[in-house]
């Protein structure tokens, strides 16, 4: 029987390439996508070597339109595809007003665009084959806002109503597809030496490492959940956030001590 095969775009570090270890043991050949061919290349031999998992390499800049649409036409023509994990992502530690705004555009075009793409190539065959899930990478900072992460917590706010419309819509189609949106906090990855943020200025007990998010969103996945945040602490965090009146959570994110970098990890 062929294996089952599970897309990762982001794959080349972070949660990314930890997702592509995770699931290579649990019977998948995988499809890396993402811009460094050289860490994909070297991601894909350690797999076959300790898996004997398939591995193939799509380098691709997802916010280009051309790469976009050809990793899309790759998803939507794979008899194979099982799960799609869309990871890709990245921060900008800056102010709305004085950074740049094609920075900003292209954080909108891979974090949305990119996203409501490749999702939307990967779907139909799930549901015709009634069998799959789409894991969306958002974050903890969809459920807050902070200054300097303005597009970075709009985007990731936009991931988690997006996801759990799919999620309404694949129950209503009777589909067994599952959605999940994926909420993690600070995580110890390269994203924040990317974004330039300064780990010392976070609090240690706030940092989950990348093998507990990935574990969490799997054995999420496994469940049928649709939004997994891993850890306790940040539970409670999401779970107060949500439920404050407007004025009360704007003045905590006023106040807050780590307001000039919202909780990042894609």
């Amino acid at each position: 029987m062929p294996k089952p095969l599970a897309a990762i775009t982001g794959a080349s570090a972070g949660l990314g390439a930890v997702f592509a270890r995770k699931l290579a043991p649990r019977g998948y050949d995988l499809l890396l996508i993402a811009r460094r061919g050289d860490r994909l290349a070297r991601l894909s031999d350690e797999l076959r070597r300790a898996h004997g998992a398939a591995a193939e390499v799509c380098v691709a800049d997802l916010t280009s339109p051309e790469d976009l649409s050809r990793v899309a036409e790759r998803l939507a023509a794979e008899p194979r595809l099982n799960l799609l994990v869309n990871n890709a992502g990245f921060g900008i530690q800056a102010s709305f007003v004085t950074s740049s705004i094609e920075d900003q555009a292209r954080m909108h075009r891979l974090h949305i665009d990119a996203l409501l793409r490749l999702t939307h190539a990967a779907l139909p065959g799930m549901m015709a084959r009634r069998a799959g899930g789409i894991i969306n990478v958002s974050s903890v900072a969809a459920y807050v806002r902070a200054a300097g992460s303005v597009s970075y917590c709009a985007t990731k706010g936009w991931i988690n109503a997006f996801t759990e419309g799919l999620y309404l819509e694949m129950r209503r189609a009777g589909s067994p597809v599952t959605v999940q949106a994926l909420c993690p906090g600070y995580t110890y990855t390269e994203f924040h030496d990317v974004a330039g943020v300064d780990r010392a200025t976070i609090a240690k007990w706030l940092w989950l490492s990348a093998e507990s998010v990935v574990d969490a969103s799997l054995a999420g996945l496994d469940r049928g959940r649709l939004f997994v945040v891993p850890a306790w602490k940040y539970q409670l965090i999401v779970a107060a956030m949500s439920t404050l009146p407007a004025r009360v959570r704007v003045a905590l994110e006023r106040w807050s001590p780590y307001r000039r970098s919202a909780p990042r990890s894609a």
